[in-house]
Formats: structure tokens, sequence, C-alpha cells
């Protein structure tokens, strides 16, 4: 080693090769002109034409790339997703002064969904009742071609039927979604004034 060095001292910078020196994975050091396969994603030294050794940066296999990339975005989803925790937290403080508050507007929300609820199955009715009567209008037809008007008003009032008996199931699921949004709101809103209240006690 130290004839190599003094070697490379001594010659003209113009002749003087690039020499690397790295360790493989087993322990074996090598002095070559190009760094070897077996230091592939490894530490490598290189001999400036002083012969002196100097660090150079290992190449990042693509992998550990991805790596580092995949963990770059996810802290950045993380920082959105607490900002956005934030937001919401601020935002529910400001609607609601309290947990009366937060009931009163659970209660207002059922009143409007069981309204909507009373509208729909009046409809669903009507519209059943509706359908008994181009029934018994349809008995004066049985022997002849039933009239397109008819025929028509009682497709109509099928479809109507069908469309009215979904609009009121979603209706009712909403009665356990509004329960579900001020039980939440509720649960935040008890998280965040204690949490309040106990870094004022402390103060």
């Amino acid at each position: 080693m130290f004839v190599c060095l003094t070697a490379l001292a001594a010659a003209p910078a113009a002749a003087q090769q690039r020499m690397y020196k790295c360790v493989d994975a087993k322990g074996k050091t090598y002095y070559t002109q190009i760094p070897p396969r077996e230091c592939l994603g490894r530490d490598t030294q290189e001999m400036n034409k002083a012969g002196m050794l100097k660090k150079t940066e290992r190449p990042v296999p693509p992998a550990e790339l991805q790596a580092r990339e995949a963990e770059r975005k996810k802290k950045l989803e993380q920082g959105d997703k607490g900002k956005e925790e934030r937001r919401k937290s601020e935002a529910l403080l400001a609607t609601y002064p309290s947990e009366k508050d937060i009931e009163d507007a659970r209660a207002r929300a059922l009143k409007e969904a069981q309204a909507a609820i009373a509208d729909t199955e009046k409809r669903v009715a009507n519209a059943h009742k509706r359908s008994k009567e181009l029934e018994s209008e349809k008995e004066f037809f049985v022997k002849k071609p039933l009239p397109a008007k008819l025929k028509q008003e009682i497709t109509s009032n099928e479809i109507d039927i069908k469309n009215q008996t979904a609009l009121l199931e979603a209706k009712k699921r909403e009665i356990s979604t509004i329960n579900a949004k001020y039980d939440d709101d509720k649960r935040r809103y008890i998280e965040m004034t204690s949490k309040a209240g106990a870094s004022a006690q402390r103060r």
C-alpha cells in the first residue's frame, strides 16, 4: 500500500489514474481503478492525486430511493391530516359554545329528518292508494285493449312507488347518521374542553 501511494504521489498528474478503496460485505478490502461489483451499494473512498483517501457517497439503490419517497409522502400526509384535525377542532369549538348546544343542534336535525320521513311516507301511501284506483279502472278493460293513457299512468305510478320507497329507506338511515355525527362531535368537544381545562389548571 505504501509503495502504491508513493508511486501515485510521484507520478505526473496526467499519468495518474483514479484509484478506489472499498470493503465488501465480507470485510475484504479492494484497491481498484473502477469500484468493484462486490462494493455495489457500499461506501467507497477515492484516492486523490496526492494519494490521500476521500470518501465518496455510495450510490443509493432504487429500492431505497422508493422507500425514502414513500416515507416523505407519508410524513406529508400525516402533516396534512394533523392540519385538517386542528381545523375541525377549531370549527367545532366555534360552532358549539357548550354541550347543550350540540344536543340542541341534534334535536333540530332529527326534527327535520323526521318531518322529511313523514312527508315521504305520505307520498308512498298516496301512491299505493292511486295504485288500487288504477287496478279498479283496469277491470273495465278485461276483454278489450288497455288504453295507452291508463297503461302509462299505471307504469308511472309503479315507478313513483319504487322511487319514494327507496327515498323513505334513505331518510330513515339518516337518523342513524345524524346521531353518529353528533355523538362524535360531543365526544371530541368533551375531549378538547377537558384538555383545555387541565391546561388552564396547570398554569
